[in-house]
């Protein structure tokens, strides 16, 4: 859903945002979060939240320090909750193939996203907040809400009618990747380094690798694949987008990613009417697969990656990203009985492997101390 631009130090936004100047770490442009689903609060990246007293840092959108993890009885407690969100967002590509079986991908993905925002409206309600009232952040929400929501989601059940779930999870990974290259383009303050361009080049050959691209992409459907890749790629735009023009809003992520996802709502709802017939029948399965993909990956995810990057910082919290593909395909192989040739598994690490060099930052160089063995002339 991946929201905002600056997010309170030591506290993130909603998804992954952070410590010191906590924009969200999946709403940066550059390091998108794990599942599409972190486009929800993709949103966080670009709001400000003051959760802690430290003041945010809205020139890079990315966090300049990080919260320790906790020990104890807390440090159980975010670890839980970690891999909760990793197996939530593991499982939303298991939960739209099986959604498809029964209900249209429009279908799907209008019920995805009117569940979630559900979940949102009623913590918003209970901690009696109330949505944005200005017309200017309606207008760029309603933008964020169809390149962070409305498009990929569609485009990932669309693939899955023709690829297994666990490629669209792999092709999710390489969202870090086309905001890599975006960031290059749109943002001037993003400057390429030898080491993120390798990155770059690395990923895209893991993509290569997954679709077997020295066989001519036998055995893989490459109108779905590149759908799924197309729902990457309009994540990217999204958190340029959000980063570009609603950085430094004062609304809270809840808020914005609230309002975003009922635009979402409200843009499927239009489009699923013109496009489709009403279904004839509700079969069980898909419907409560339907339920999970947006009451749990869309909405409860949301909650727990926020309450994640508060406590942990978006560092870690933003491991999870490398979490999901493994899960994906561990689900879909599990439960869902996909073939897995070698390739595919190869290529999700190179991939992953990429995306982790495109996000990684060079450690400053520290000033050589001053000798203290010479004499003075």
């Amino acid at each position: 859903m991946r929201t905002a631009t600056g997010t309170p130090t030591g506290t993130p936004t909603g998804t992954s945002t952070a410590s010191a100047d906590t924009t969200n770490t999946a709403a940066t442009t550059d390091r998108p979060a794990a599942d599409g689903d972190a486009a929800t609060s993709a949103i966080t990246a670009a709001t400000a939240t003051t959760a802690t007293s430290a003041a945010p840092s809205l020139r890079t959108g990315t966090a300049t320090t990080t919260a320790s993890p906790k020990t104890g009885g807390r440090a159980r407690s975010w670890q839980l909750r970690f891999a909760v969100l990793s197996l939530v967002w593991g499982f939303s590509f298991l939960f739209i193939k099986v959604g498809t079986q029964g209900f249209a991908p429009l279908q799907v993905t209008l019920g995805r996203v009117a569940f979630g925002a559900l979940v949102l409206l009623a913590v918003l309600t209970v901690k009696r907040e109330r949505l944005p009232r200005s017309a200017r952040i309606w207008a760029h929400l309603t933008a964020a809400a169809f390149f962070l929501n409305a498009l990929p989601f569609s485009l990932f059940a669309y693939a899955e009618l023709t690829i297994p779930s666990t490629l669209a999870g792999i092709c999710n990974a390489t969202s870090p990747l086309w905001g890599m290259a975006l960031s290059v383009i749109a943002l001037s303050e993003d400057r390429p380094t030898r080491r993120r361009v390798a990155g770059l080049g690395l990923g895209f050959l893991g993509v290569l690798t997954v679709l077997g691209a020295w066989q001519g992409f036998a055995g893989t459907d490459l109108t779905g694949t590149v759908m799924a890749l197309g729902a990457a790629l309009s994540y990217a735009i999204g958190w340029i987008y959000v980063r570009r023009t609603l950085a430094g809003v004062s609304h809270s992520h809840l808020s914005m990613s609230t309002t975003q996802l009922l635009l979402a709502t409200a843009q499927l709802a239009v489009v699923t009417t013109l496009f489709t017939t009403a279904p004839t029948s509700y079969p069980i399965i898909p419907l409560l697969a339907v339920f999970a993909l947006g009451a749990l990956g869309t909405g409860l995810a949301f909650l727990i990656q926020y309450g994640l990057v508060a406590e942990i910082g978006p560092t870690t919290a933003q491991m999870v990203t490398y979490f999901v593909p493994m899960i994906a395909t561990a689900a879909g192989v599990t439960l869902l009985h996909e073939q897995l040739s070698w390739n595919t598994p190869l290529g999700a690490l190179i991939i992953l492997a990429g995306a982790a060099l495109t996000q990684s930052r060079p450690r400053p160089i520290r000033p050589a101390a001053p000798r203290t063995d010479s004499t003075p002339d």
